[in-house]
């Protein structure tokens, strides 16, 4: 097992706890949206309730997008979630009040408005904190961050116009720009020093409450992005990654990111790929690989053409296995942090095989643990080396699943020896939970609005409301949710925590 270190960290034995995107939490001291510090609350309730892991969506820097998986920094944090209100001596925050009682969130107003306040902050606070040692060796131990903010000031600068259609001169990065718009350039790095400062201040807390933060990496990155801005030859521009035809999608999927060049990647040593990782060590313990099946093979589809018309690179299918093998291999050298894979869809069974012989968790979706012709699959017969879940922020909840798909969820209640009926009572929810929570998975993480909803009013009172995303779609409402209770009604809900603790001691 090549995570052998990795594991002595975190334990090699079972894990629980809660996914949720950093953007849905709210506490009555954020401005609308999930911040930084909002995550020192939601820490002390795991550990009230007898969980150790947090799962968040990934919290790069997006730009105007509001999707966490579209970043146009590997590296950079998104100021968007700074918790304000925590900064000595800052404006006023009244202006944000309008967004806290909204159910969606209104990300590109609350990111405009935040950067307009930092700016002043800036102004204030940058000719003492810039002299400050802390300071000081932030700068010199960010290698990514002169490239990040000098790409976000000559963006600003052209109206946030895509990097291809600025001036020639500045479409290769050239560190002599610096100087010409140094304001800007100190104001991006600042904001990031405050934002890697509060997210460290987290991980601290997390260690003194045993409590593990599980980061999630994309494995693509946006093309109009300062990683392929500054490093084009790491990037393979003529071709966009997506995803062949399948049962789901009968025309495949179009995604536009850029495929890698993992020969010059290769000759670089990793380079690109060790920086990225050692970005995530100051804020996690453990990192979700975004569809890992992507380092072995992708979808590639020519500039121009339909997803049909695409291919698998590398398309000599006797170089996945070794391609894959030697890119996790350095990913587990390179870093401490505790690797777990996304292998949802079609994946090749030597990849999974790989996988866990490299002691890497795949993962365990409830519904779709089916045998042909034999039924559910029995939770005590899950690969150890694996994370049992009911949902992921793609997918319909449990409830709504229930009952949009009886031809999947008859048999499941035939499994449980139940009758089935379309409404899910709560104590079949907290049935399949306590079942979940004792499979033979080292990790059991739900989505935390699927153990709220224990609690009618704990959630929106439409359940399809719960969803996160529906992929392949532009709905206004994807990464839109917020949680519909603060933080500070869930530490105080004793119902709650009794419920969970119940769920975690049944087994």
């Amino acid at each position: 097992m090549n995570c052998k270190k990795q594991w002595e960290t975190i334990g090699l034995h079972p894990h629980h706890g809660i996914q949720v995107p950093l953007f849905s939490l709210h506490t009555k001291s954020s401005c609308g949206i999930g911040e930084f510090l909002d995550l020192l609350p939601l820490i002390d309730w795991c550990k009230s309730v007898g969980f150790d892991v947090i799962e968040i969506l990934p919290i790069n820097d997006t730009g105007d997008d509001k999707s966490p998986y579209n970043p146009l920094s590997s590296c950079a944090l998104d100021p968007v979630h700074l918790s304000l209100a925590s900064l000595p001596g800052g404006p006023s925050i009244e202006p944000f009040a309008p967004f806290q009682p909204l159910q969606r969130l209104a990300y590109a107003e609350i990111k405009r408005l935040k950067l307009t306040w930092l700016y002043e902050y800036y102004q204030k606070s940058f000719p003492t904190l810039s002299t400050q040692p802390e300071y000081q060796q932030f700068l010199k131990t960010s290698p990514w961050l002169s490239e990040y903010a000098l790409f976000l000031a000559i963006r600003s600068e052209y109206g946030g116009k895509n990097w291809k259609d600025w001036p020639p001169a500045l479409q290769t990065y050239n560190e002599t720009e610096i100087d010409a718009r140094k304001t800007q350039v100190d104001f991006h790095r600042f904001v990031q020093y405050l934002c890697y400062s509060q997210m460290s201040q987290v991980k601290a807390y997390a260690n003194t409450n045993n409590v593990f933060l599980k980061g999630d990496l994309p494995i693509l990155i946006s093309p109009d992005s300062v990683d392929v801005w500054a490093h084009r030859s790491l990037f393979c521009l003529d071709l966009d990654a997506g995803a062949p035809p399948d049962y789901y999608n009968r025309l495949g999927q179009h995604w536009g990111f850029p495929l890698f060049h993992w020969d010059v990647m290769r000759k670089n040593h990793y380079a690109w790929w060790k920086r990225r990782l050692a970005s995530y060590e100051p804020f996690f313990h453990i990192y979700r690989i975004d569809h890992v099946v992507g380092f072995f093979r992708i979808w590639g589809i020519p500039k121009g053409k339909k997803p049909t018309e695409g291919s698998f690179i590398p398309e000599d299918s006797t170089h996945w296995m070794p391609q894959g093998r030697e890119i996790l291999q350095m990913m587990i050298d390179s870093s401490p942090l505790l690797p777990m894979a996304e292998d949802l869809g079609v994946v090749p069974p030597t990849v999974t095989t790989l996988l866990h012989t490299l002691g890497i968790c795949t993962m365990k979706v409830l519904r779709w643990q089916r045998t042909p012709g034999q039924g559910y699959l029995p939770l005590s017969q899950y690969e150890p080396f694996s994370l049992s879940t009911l949902s992921t922020p793609d997918m319909d909840l449990l409830q709504v699943w229930w009952k949009k798909f009886p031809e999947e969820a008859i048999p499941f209640a035939h499994f449980k020896q139940w009758d089935y009926h379309p409404d899910l009572t709560p104590e079949q929810r907290k049935e399949i939970l306590t079942d979940l929570h004792a499979s033979s998975s080292l990790f059991h993480i739900n989505l935390l609005q699927e153990y709220l909803a224990l609690f009618p009013d704990l959630v929106w009172p439409n359940p399809e409301d719960e969803r996160i995303n529906i992929p392949g779609t532009l709905l206004p409402t994807n990464w839109t949710y917020r949680l519909r209770r603060p933080l500070e009604t869930l530490l105080a809900h004793q119902p709650l925590r009794n419920a969970l603790r119940e769920i975690l001691q049944s087994h």
